[in-house]
């Protein structure tokens, strides 16, 4: 997707730099007899198009990303004018002839800015209405899935172990249950949800889940740093989690292992799933559809802000997974 992105940016700029030096070229033909071969007069509208370009792409790649886009106008205009002034005093070499190219490239600038800002609301607007489909899709499957059969008979079954034995921890695994039902039916209807709310989601599917797979699995589960107000997209850790669980310890009747870290650092989330892996799956594919579809919603919501790593090891499998929670494509939309 990346390399995609930048060979498409790549020709685009090529062919913007050949259309400007075509126009220079034709703009000048009127002009031809004064000089003195057909090559000065190439070599001049070559001069005036790297010219021109070197400039917008100064502004495109630097002045608008670091200055204009983080609303920092007052900078970006002073960076702006006195960037086409030092521009036109290195063309000209004397103020005299300075006033004529300033106002030539505050004309190029402009028309450059307003392709530049088409395109960007043209690419916007494709990213919006993709998570649209996207967020109508999440809406449907949790109508279809918004309680797991399997997950929920295993936690019945459970809660019924544990009523037989009047264990006095039944009603508390009550009302995980039906915390972790209530969560996912209000998430559902959300772009973001606090990040508080996401961790205790997943601590109470933890404890569920500690319970029924008994004592043949330690889990362990810590946060470190403060999630202050944070938000993230509703769902988006917890498939990693299940697939720790389905792929782990569900998976055997060996003792087995599994280590969630999440350590919040600023503004960014730093999440680390650990988990043993029995002999009998070492060789099987990992990664399903809940997996790809993760990496389909980070790849959309959180563009150039996360970075994902899986490890599939022999006795281990690792997800480490950082994401700058302020980065999202949904604060922008």
């Amino acid at each position: 997707m990346i390399k995609k992105s930048l060979k498409q940016a790549i020709l685009i700029n090529i062919g913007a730099f050949l259309l400007v030096f075509i126009l220079e070229t034709l703009s000048n033909l009127f002009f031809r007899d004064n000089f003195d071969t057909s090559f000065s007069f190439y070599v001049h509208g070559l001069n005036y198009t790297v010219m021109i370009m070197g400039f917008i792409w100064l502004n495109h790649f630097v002045l608008i990303p670091y200055f204009l886009d983080k609303k920092r106008y007052f900078a970006y205009g002073i960076l702006l004018i006195g960037s086409m002034l030092i521009f036109s005093y290195l063309r000209t070499k004397n103020w005299s002839g300075t006033s004529k190219i300033f106002f030539f490239l505050l004309y190029t600038t402009g028309a450059g800015m307003a392709v530049f800002f088409l395109r960007r609301n043209m690419i916007i607007q494709k990213k919006n209405e993709e998570k649209e489909k996207l967020q109508k899709e999440m809406e449907l499957n949790y109508l279809k899935e918004q309680v797991n059969p399997h997950f929920l008979f295993n936690s019945l079954n459970s809660i019924y172990s544990l009523s037989r034995q009047q264990s006095p921890e039944t009603s508390d695994v009550v009302m995980q249950l039906s915390e972790l039902m209530r969560y996912q039916l209000e998430s559902s209807k959300k772009d973001t949800v606090l990040l508080k709310e996401e961790l205790e989601f997943i601590e109470n599917y933890l404890l569920i889940e500690e319970k029924r797979l008994s004592k043949r699995c330690t889990i362990e589960f810590l946060i470190k740093g403060d999630v202050l107000e944070l938000s993230i997209a509703p769902m988006l850790l917890i498939p990693f989690v299940e697939n720790a669980v389905k792929h782990g310890a569900q998976s055997t009747n060996e003792q087995s292992t599994i280590d969630i870290s999440i350590t919040i650092k600023n503004t960014t989330l730093y999440v680390c799933v650990v988990n043993s892996k029995p002999n009998m799956v070492a060789t099987s594919k990992r990664e399903g559809m809940g997996l790809e579809n993760v990496r389909r919603r980070l790849n959309l919501l959180y563009p150039n802000s996360h970075v994902l790593e899986i490890d599939d090891m022999e006795k281990l499998y690792r997800v480490n997974l950082s994401i700058d929670l302020t980065a999202s494509v949904l604060k922008n939309s």
